[in-house]
């Protein structure tokens, strides 16, 4: 197959060939690992995508200049060099991978602990000065100590799970873990305090968040129990490294091993002064040929696939959107938009709130993907650059309303999904189902039943039911040559209300609708386009 060049992708920093090579069988790649950041700050609007690992920036300024960005990518688990609130903002996805890298980082905090328990560094360094002080690097046992890990994910865990073969004692604090799920895996959860107070290791396994920035500081050092030594392989900053610092000096921490730094390279960090009691290594955690390899395979892998599918495995700022739950819902994630894009046009006036309902075994699963796609469908027809990523936020800025319903029993459907847009003076409401051969189907339009396949171009009129409406919009139509290519029409009662849909071969225009909206009898029009989802 011949390579699509009409996206472009930048990488920003060094990864591995075979990554390099899956992005350009399909896109336009530009390989530039030393880049400086005036240079990214200039060239990115050229690209749609962007990669990087921990050496180039992405900060609100570049995503301002990134005028055509639609995915940022980490090649490694952490985005705190990436502003991930300025990418939702415009509506830009943030990718990472976060398994390519989890063995070896992993590792190399077990390393680093083992390291720092015997001495390893110091002692290497002596032998190599021709010196052989075995009394000076007496060392201390894992076996039997207690380990604090800080953050339960998957690096966390196999810490957690590998210490506890070393013999070792394992405490865990993580506010997205249970207590059962953490005594399941033979850990015991506790209360930061209770880690400070009783943990011999104490290791890190946080992203860098506005919560977790200087987790361990001064405060934090004068609670801790004496003796403890910290690792800290996951982001550099959650450690205050003055703090520590003058705790090792003070005697009370007895050492660390540190691998991230809040300023990298660490230049000015007063860590650097120690010999044995500090083990200090250059942001090693992922440095591995297989990680490499793996997250570079991975991030490519998501980059193209979302390029050119919409689709990533591992999607930072678009948690409800994972592959195995928008597989879930079926064709009713494509329902959700489209009568999202119908009744964000049905309704007039600002939109003042949104609730989504779900009936019968559509109620049991995760439904706020379907909400996030009503509110993008909605959001289409009023203003641009919203997608899935920031179609909440956009929602949330405009001071709208969002809410979710579950009933058990659908009314006329096994499975029944709703869509009500509620504005300033009226509603627009939508019920749809999947049929069994996965067609959707629009089976309401606010009190009418009707049975509607949603098309690219569809006219929407409500009238008096009286003779000759219908032959009056289509005579209309065809005056303007505008092909029909169904008619669906539903009403309340015989010489009552009627609405009418009309599946159309071509767009209208603004003029064409408004013309329609003039003629006896017709109460509404509206014409809806959904190009982009037919």
């Amino acid at each position: 197959m011949a390579a699509n060049l009409t996206a472009k992708v930048l990488i920003a920093d060094e990864v591995s060939q075979e990554g390099i090579n899956i992005l350009a069988e399909k896109l336009e790649v530009s390989y530039l690992p030393e880049i400086s950041p005036e240079q990214l700050l200039k060239d990115i609007a050229n690209y749609d995508a962007v990669l990087v690992r921990s050496r180039s920036k992405i900060s609100k300024e570049v995503i301002a200049a990134g005028k055509k960005l639609k995915v940022i990518g980490r090649a490694g688990v952490g985005v705190d060099n990436i502003d991930v609130d300025a990418a939702t903002e415009r509506g830009i996805l943030v990718i990472n991978s976060p398994e390519g890298n989890t063995a070896s980082a992993a590792e190399h905090t077990l390393a680093m602990m083992l390291s720092l328990a015997r001495q390893v560094a110091a002692a290497d360094h002596s032998v190599k000065q021709g010196l052989w002080e075995r009394k000076h690097f007496i060392g201390t046992e894992l076996f039997n100590k207690t380990l604090g890990v800080i953050g339960l994910g998957k690096i966390g865990s196999r810490v957690a799970q590998a210490a506890l073969a070393l013999g070792m004692k394992v405490i865990v604090f993580d506010p997205l873990v249970s207590p059962e799920r953490a005594a399941a895996l033979n850990f015991k959860s506790v209360s930061l305090d209770e880690i400070w107070a009783n943990a011999d290791f104490i290791t890190v396994h946080t992203p860098k968040t506005r919560e977790t920035a200087n987790l361990i500081n001064a405060d934090v050092l004068s609670k801790v129990k004496p003796g403890v030594r910290i690792i800290n392989c996951a982001r550099g900053g959650i450690i205050d490294e003055n703090a520590l610092a003058e705790a090792i000096k003070a005697g009370r921490v007895a050492g660390a091993a540190i691998d991230v730094f809040d300023n990298e390279p660490p230049t000015d960090s007063p860590l650097l002064k120690f010999n044995s009691q500090v083990v200090l290594t250059p942001h090693l955690g992922a440095s591995t040929f297989e990680a490499q390899f793996n997250v570079a395979i991975d991030l490519a892998e998501q980059i193209r696939d979302y390029i050119l599918t919409g689709s990533a495995r591992s999607p930072v700022n678009l948690p409800y959107m994972r592959p195995d739950v928008v597989k879930s819902l079926g064709k009713y994630l494509f329902l959700a938009e489209v009568m999202g894009a119908i009744a964000g046009e049905l309704a007039e006036g600002g939109v003042k709130q949104v609730e989504l309902v779900a009936s019968g075994a559509l109620s049991e699963k995760e439904i706020t993907p379907l909400t996030i796609a009503a509110l993008r469908g909605i959001f289409s027809r009023r203003m641009e650059g919203v997608t899935y990523v920031n179609a909440q936020l956009t929602a949330r800025n405009h001071g709208i309303a969002v809410k979710e319903t579950k009933l058990a029993e659908g009314q006329r459907y096994r499975d029944e999904l709703a869509i009500i847009v509620s504005t300033d003076g009226s509603h627009a409401a939508l019920s749809g189902t999947i049929l069994a051969h996965d067609e959707a189907v629009i089976t309401k339009i606010n009190n009418y039943p009707i049975n509607l396949t949603p098309s690219r171009y569809m006219l929407f009129t409500s009238h008096s039911d009286q003779p000759g409406m219908v032959a009056k919009v289509a005579g209309a139509l065809g005056e303007q040559d505008i092909n029909i290519s169904t008619m669906t029409v539903a009403r309340s009662g015989a010489r009552e209300q009627a609405v009418m849909v009309m599946t159309l071969d071509d767009p209208l225009n603004q003029e064409q609708v408004r013309l329609l909206g003039k003629q006896s009898g017709i109460h509404m029009a509206r014409f809806v386009a959904l190009n982009n989802l037919i």
